[in-house]
């Protein structure tokens, strides 16, 4: 049979506790969801703020699909490209603090555009190892010579630039890692790219909405500006809506328009989206009880679980992941939580390095105080 080698790869997975499958949401997406028709407490999604069910983001889609219709119809650059796409870019810019920004259909594309765009042959990435698949894809899809560096490792970064006297550089690294919560080095990797000639490109799909002041993401966290600086947010996470954006200098938007080939050759997302996120950075920029409440749940379930056999690995961020180490574990783990009515996702390699699988527990403006104390509850309750 054609398929059986596919099938022996899955029964090694399974073998492995590595097999990946779906659930079905039957609610709205929030903290308190329905799954295959069963009711969870849940602490995995990245709508960090809330917003993916504000009545207002729903009332501005409306809005949106009434002005424009459904579907784009084709790429931005045949008749795709709406004049709420372009509203929607010159705001994204000017609350980043760039000259310019462009819309993409996903963080996803957005990476792979960005990296194939601006360098291939003869140039250089750096990128830190724990940055996300897509920004692992899209430096092979770049084919330019790849230098990857330790987690966070601003010397051997230094090094490597040094080593590097030709060619476009462009490091490369996530702001907020996604499975680690942490947050990168940004302020001195940014003063590397100043001393060496380097581009810096910035993944902040988990800091944007989040951090900074007015939710303005993690170059306003450490407050740092620079032309260099190429940066990419998402959309679907803090901002409750889809897609994704990159703001740069105008010449770097202007090279994306023509070159990025997962921007050029695609149909351009609905245009009724870029009304809702226009509602979205208003309550974004309006939300520091949000964020404030955000922050205090992080702190409560840090004390909560400061004594659990299983730690807490460091991060200050939305995103707490609850070190487990073995594959299985984490399963069983995640399993006896669901039993309780509490939904937390168990990530295992490759996502994350062979021996650290854990569960990511995701905190969200819309979780209570008492739904944070149900987790510490029950996690001490598996624990003994």
């Amino acid at each position: 049979m054609p398929f059986t080698k596919l099938q022996h790869q899955l029964d090694e997975r399974a073998a492995l506790g590595l097999l990946r499958s779906r659930r079905t949401l039957t609610s709205q997406q929030s903290p308190h969801i329905s799954v295959d028709g069963k009711p969870y407490l849940a602490f995995c999604s990245n709508d960090y703020l809330g917003l993916a069910n504000h009545p207002q983001l729903i009332a501005a889609l409306q809005q949106g699909a009434q002005q424009w219709g459904v579907g784009a119809g084709a790429a931005h650059l045949v008749n795709g490209h709406f004049a709420s796409h372009h509203q929607l870019e010159q705001q994204l810019a000017g609350f980043v603090g760039k000259p310019a920004a462009l819309q993409f259909s996903t963080g996803y594309l957005a990476n792979l555009g960005v990296v194939q765009a601006l360098v291939g042959k003869g140039d250089t990435v750096f990128a830190d190892k724990l940055n996300h698949a897509s920004l692992n894809d899209a430096m092979q899809l770049s084919r330019a010579d790849v230098k990857r560096f330790r987690h966070g490792d601003v010397a051997q970064l230094a090094q490597l630039l040094a080593k590097t006297p030709s060619g476009r550089k462009l490091v490369i690294t996530d702001a907020v890692f996604s499975m680690d919560g942490d947050i990168a080095p940004l302020r001195e990797v940014l003063a590397l790219c100043e001393q060496h000639d380097a581009w810096l490109y910035v993944d902040d799909a988990h800091g944007f909405g989040v951090l900074g002041a007015q939710g303005r993401g993690s170059l306003a966290h450490f407050g740092i500006a620079s032309e260099r600086i190429i940066y990419m947010a998402t959309l679907g996470k803090a901002v409750g809506v889809s897609g994704a954006f990159v703001a740069a200098e105008q010449v770097v938007i202007d090279t994306l328009v023509n070159l990025a080939h997962s921007y050029v050759y695609t149909t351009a997302s609905p245009p009724a989206l870029p009304v809702a996120v226009l509602e979205s950075l208003q309550l974004i920029a309006q939300g520091d009880g949000l964020r404030t409440h955000l922050f205090g749940l992080i702190e409560q379930l840090r004390k909560g679980l400061s004594n659990l056999r299983w730690q807490l690995m460091p991060s200050d961020t939305a995103i707490q992941p609850l070190l487990i180490g073995d594959n299985k574990e984490a399963l069983t783990l995640s399993d006896s939580l669901k039993e309780r009515g509490i939904w937390v996702a168990a990530i295992r390699p490759p996502t994350v390095p062979q021996g650290t699988a854990r569960l990511r527990i995701t905190l969200s403006a819309a979780h209570t105080d008492a739904d944070v104390d149900n987790l510490i509850g029950a996690l001490h309750e598996l624990a003994r």
